[in-house]
């Protein structure tokens, strides 16, 4: 009883007011609010309608993520350990470019190339990578030549460069100081030598093949994760596989056997093209490569030059020429033998062994696998029956033929069972891989098989220092025919010699084409070279339709009939304008453009006679075909499709002109045009005889064109004959090939110093600003410059007078001296400006892009 007293007295308010007391929290009950007591819950409105299974997720095998893994960090470690080398876009490729001298080493060294590479790109302008690299190996080679004066360097430096001021002369020649890693690859490769020379070189290749599963980074690889880890390509493997092989063993897949049919001439060369980009290296190692396999003594001493010839990044390869050495070398000889003789003589050299005799049978056999079955147990006495290359049947012995044909016919029969197994869905081993890679040809549209280029007669050759000449004679015209004869300006029509004014004859074309053109309505075609006439043969036309609306008092009913003359560029249509305008001004014609440059309202059209327009331009106009404002009154369209064939879109035309009847160039008839165009002139010509179709109205069609095919028989139209000049350059050095360019340029240019204009054409627009300075600095530096231009000469203050009005500041810089450039990327003005100083001869030389090669001033 006193201890329940004394514990209850311990809980008054007296006892523990003055005290601090901590609760024992183990004690306290932490049930969470929505803790399950136990009790029955319902499951009403907490069932969302899923399935049993539909949560399952599937996941990859945990090795595969792994090599994933694993591979993609190898990757990122290739990349980081390239950026930290100091590789870039810049210099993305020196390691493969031939030639090259200086690679840089070290991340500072590349970057210091980098900033000496766009050095050098700011003095040359935009060439090829070749020609910088090469430019920079010649400014490395003189900056480090330590026998030169500092006077003598620039010199060197600027004959490269071309004229430097100091300050970017010392910035050339600090970037030189910093590049501390010149010249270790020659005491490199010095090394090597005398390491080859003094204890030679003993490579094996024989080792186990999976030493090559180790790659760089030391990760061992095994079989399987070569293969790709979503099986594609173990897709495409399948899928260019073919059926069993004909002995009824399975093939490996994973190398293709080498067979003598697949060796040629040129198989060494696509195969070296592989590590070699250079077409021109690649065949000379192919040439080495050959001496070796037919001089080496024994297989090792074959190893170990070839490893020193090709380097050890083609182990594969060398490994290959070993395995097969004989088969690759008299294969070899025989496709590339030049005569019969020689053909016979290395056969006859086959057939006498017995081990090289198997692959003469494989060449001319009829077994398309490997060495025919059973071919090694006929040893001497088949060889001696074999007289190749004449498999003839009767040759071999009755035994021979009968096991032939018993091989063929288990060969057929092993087939079947192919089909029926793969009929059957069973899965079939592979029997052969399809290499791509071997099957890529490297040279593409630049091989060239021939041996021998058979040239006219007349033609000759000239070697100059770094190049070769090869001049191609003149054709000589054909002589006229009995009832040939030019055809004199007084003959024509009377309205229409007003439009010949100044001309005497026509010319052989012309008067060939006259009669078609200025008396006949009949749709014409006329294929000739540039210059040979095809304008007046236009123009021709165009007065036949003149003719047609003269009234009786001699005026010229200007309201009833429209000529459409379609040319394909721009530049071409302002100079048919202006030639036009004035051969029919004094007719009362109007002539005006339609480009992009040139618009004219409803009002104009309707006022113009003569519409010079762009295929783009005309097709935007009569794309509607149910409104006829501008076309109802067209008689004449005039199609000058000059336009390559090479550009997009482009191809041959072919569709038919019309019911009528056309005349070409060589005197021939026919029912339908070739010329070259694209979509669009397609498209208009057949708009053109639709509508013709719909309204009954004639609607003339000619076609002009500067494709030759019958150049034989045009060539001997042409009004001034065409010698042609082919200049080869023979330096193997890219910057020396581009000085070379520059030097050749100007040697065929003052050949026509003050005799005759002369038109330069280039690629691109940059080159005709810089090809033509290069070629007055030349002038200047050599002094020749009062050939083209002489001083206080009218030309002379007309260039300087018009040079001011200029809006592009090369042909400012240029005009001054009698040179000019003309392509698409200056103002109209200009461009005008410059046709016409051209026209009256002011201007001497003239650089424009190839693109307009033949047809005027177009560029």
């Amino acid at each position: 009883m006193a201890d329940v007293t004394a514990r209850s007295l311990q809980y008054e308010y007296k006892a523990n007011s003055n005290l601090v007391l901590q609760a024992d929290r183990s004690l306290i009950d932490r049930t969470r609010r929505d803790e399950p007591t136990g009790e029955v819950l319902s499951l009403v409105g907490k069932l969302e309608g899923t399935r049993m299974g539909d949560k399952a997720q599937r996941t990859k095998p945990q090795m595969q993520e792994e090599r994933r893994a694993k591979r993609r960090k190898r990757d990122e470690d290739r990349h980081d350990i390239n950026k930290m080398k100091g590789y870039t876009l810049l210099s993305e490729g020196i390691d493969e470019m031939v030639g090259i001298i200086y690679k840089p080493k070290t991340k500072e060294t590349r970057e210091t190339y980098e900033v000496l590479l766009s050095f050098i790109q700011a003095a040359l302008g935009d060439q090829p990578r070749d020609i910088l690299c090469g430019a920079a190996d010649e400014v490395l080679a003189v900056l480090k030549n330590e026998r030169l004066r500092d006077r003598e360097r620039r010199r060197e430096v600027e004959l490269l460069l071309g004229p430097t001021d100091d300050t970017r002369y010392h910035v050339l020649v600090n970037l030189g100081k910093k590049i501390s890693d010149y010249g270790g690859d020659k005491d490199v490769q010095n090394m090597d030598d005398n390491i080859d020379e003094t204890y030679g070189v003993n490579v094996q290749f024989e080792s186990d093949e999976e030493e090559g599963d180790e790659d760089i980074y030391g990760e061992v690889r095994d079989e399987a994760s070569d293969d790709d880890l979503e099986g594609d390509e173990a897709v495409v493997r399948c899928t260019l596989s073919a059926n069993l092989v004909a002995s009824g063993e399975l093939m490996s897949s994973k190398k293709k056997e080498l067979h003598p049919r697949d060796i040629d001439a040129f198989w060494l060369q696509r195969q070296l093209s592989r590590f070699y980009d250079d077409a021109i290296v690649s065949q000379k190692k192919a040439d080495e490569v050959l001496e070796i396999l037919k001089t080496a003594s024994d297989d090792r001493e074959c190893e170990n030059q070839l490893v020193l010839l090709l380097g050890f990044n083609t182990f594969d390869f060398i490994k290959v020429l070993r395995q097969h050495r004989m088969m690759i070398l008299y294969c070899t000889l025989l496709a590339s033998a030049q005569s019969e003789a020689e053909k016979e003589r290395i056969m006859g050299r086959m057939e006498s062994d017995p081990e090289l005799s198997k692959f003469l049978y494989q060449l001319h056999g009829d077994g398309e696998g490997g060495s025919d079955p059973g071919i090694e147990g006929l040893g001497a006495p088949w060889m001696r029956l074999s007289p190749f290359p004449r498999l003839n049947p009767d040759f071999f012995p009755q035994e021979e033929r009968s096991r032939r044909e018993r091989v063929r016919q288990s060969r057929m029969d092993t087939d079947l069972e192919s089909m029926d197994l793969e009929q059957g869905g069973e899965a079939l081993a592979p029997r052969q891989v399809l290499d791509l890679e071997d099957l890529v040809f490297a040279q593409g549209s630049h091989f060239m098989a021939n041996k021998r280029c058979q040239l006219p007669d007349g033609s000759f050759r000239r070697q100059r220092k770094g190049y070769e000449e090869v001049h191609v004679p003149a054709l000589k015209p054909k002589p006229f025919g009995a009832d040939e004869q030019l055809v004199s300006v007084e003959k024509l029509p009377k309205y229409a010699q007003a439009g010949f004014e100044g001309f005497k004859t026509l010319n052989r074309i012309q008067s060939k084409l006259f009669r078609a053109a200025l008396e006949s309505d009949e749709n014409l075609l006329l294929c000739a070279p540039t210059g040979a006439g095809k304008t007046n043969v236009a123009l021709m036309c165009m007065l036949r339709e003149i003719g047609k609306h003269i009234n009786m008092d001699g005026t010229i009913n200007v309201d009833d009939f429209k000529i459409i003359y379609i040319a394909p560029m721009r530049s071409l249509v302002q100079e048919m304008v202006g030639s036009f305008g004035k051969r029919l001004a004094s007719y009362g014609i109007t002539v005006a453009e339609l480009t992009g440059d040139h618009q004219l309202c409803k009002e104009e059209i309707s006022a113009t006679q003569i519409i010079v327009c762009t295929p783009e331009k005309w097709d935007i106009i009569t794309r509607k075909g149910g409104e006829r404002t501008y076309t109802q009154l067209v008689r004449l369209v005039i199609l000058v499709s000059t336009r390559g064939a090479g550009r997009d879109g482009a191809g041959v035309l072919g569709v038919r002109l019309g019911p009528g009847e056309h005349q070409g160039a060589s005197g021939t008839r026919s029912t339908c045009c070739t010329t070259t165009g694209g979509p669009v002139l397609e498209a208009l010509v057949a708009r053109a005889i639709r509508n013709m179709e719909l309204t009954q109205e004639d609607v003339r069609l000619v076609g002009l064109s500067a494709t030759l095919p019958n150049y034989e028989d045009v060539a001997t139209f042409r009004p001034v004959p065409l010698e042609q000049t082919y200049v080869g350059i023979t330096e193997k050095k890219a910057i020396k090939r581009f000085q070379i360019m520059n030097e050749i340029v100007y040697e065929k240019i003052m050949e026509h110093a003050g005799k005759n204009q002369v038109l330069v054409f280039v690629h691109s627009r940059k080159e005709t600003g810089k090809t033509a300075r290069a070629i007055r600095d030349m002038c200047l530096e050599k002094d020749t410059l009062g050939l083209f231009l002489r001083e206080g000469s009218a030309s002379t203050e007309v260039l300087r007078t018009e040079a001011e009005q200029c809006k592009n500041l090369e042909l400012k810089d240029l005009l001054p001296y009698g040179f000019a450039i003309h392509h698409a990327g200056m103002t109209r003005v200009d461009r005008t400006l410059v046709e016409d100083l051209f026209a009256d001869k002011h201007i001497q030389v003239r650089a424009g892009l190839g693109a307009g090669s033949g047809r005027g001033l177009s560029g």
